[in-house]
């Protein structure tokens, strides 16, 4: 089999968790599909590197985190240079706060999260991969994959908690540190 059908039959049929996983970490339809394509194109691109029996849908989502990582690291730049950082934070944490609705709260603490933090959350948690796969996209250790996780969903349920005191549904005073 050459390699473009075997890139269509190995790679094409994991399009849907590549998208599904790429809008998770954008939280934006437009880049999601942008980034879905340029994880493929990548993906195309270096086809002659993978290898045969291994897990394709691991590779992809692999190359998809590390297209998006260096997407933020340009916007980053970007920001940065234009002197928005603090804008954009304020304006985020407005929004967090004016929403009632469960879901946009979520996904608000989401997006608050930094990477590598978010990403763990999202593999582990939104993707429901094991502990073992998650390091294996992340290249990090398991025990990584665990602390990270324990500190994002620290830091997701201080700001959920946080969400849930200003929208008057706890009475309990909440730690912020």
């Amino acid at each position: 089999m050459d390699d473009d059908r075997r890139f269509k039959s190995e790679a094409l049929r994991w399009i849907d968790d590549v998208h599904r996983f790429s809008l998770s970490l954008t939280r934006n339809q437009a880049d999601a599909d942008d980034l879905v394509q340029d994880t493929y194109l990548r993906a195309y691109r270096s086809w002659h590197t993978f290898e045969r029996g291994t897990d394709a849908r691991r590779w992809l989502l692999t190359i998809c985190r590390n297209a998006f990582l260096r997407t933020c690291q340009r916007a980053r730049y970007w920001a940065e240079s234009d002197g928005d950082v603090e804008r954009v934070a304020r304006s985020d944490d407005e929004r967090l706060l004016t929403r009632l609705d469960l879901g946009p709260a979520i996904c608000s603490a989401l997006d608050l999260l930094t990477e590598p933090y978010r990403s763990v959350v999202v593999l582990v948690d939104l993707e429901d991969q094991s502990y073992e796969t998650t390091a294996g996209i992340l290249g990090v250790p398991i025990g990584t994959v665990r602390s990270r996780l324990f500190r994002a969903r620290r830091r997701l349920r201080r700001t959920l908690g946080i969400y849930a005191r200003d929208a008057g549904f706890a009475t309990e005073r909440v730690e912020v540190s």
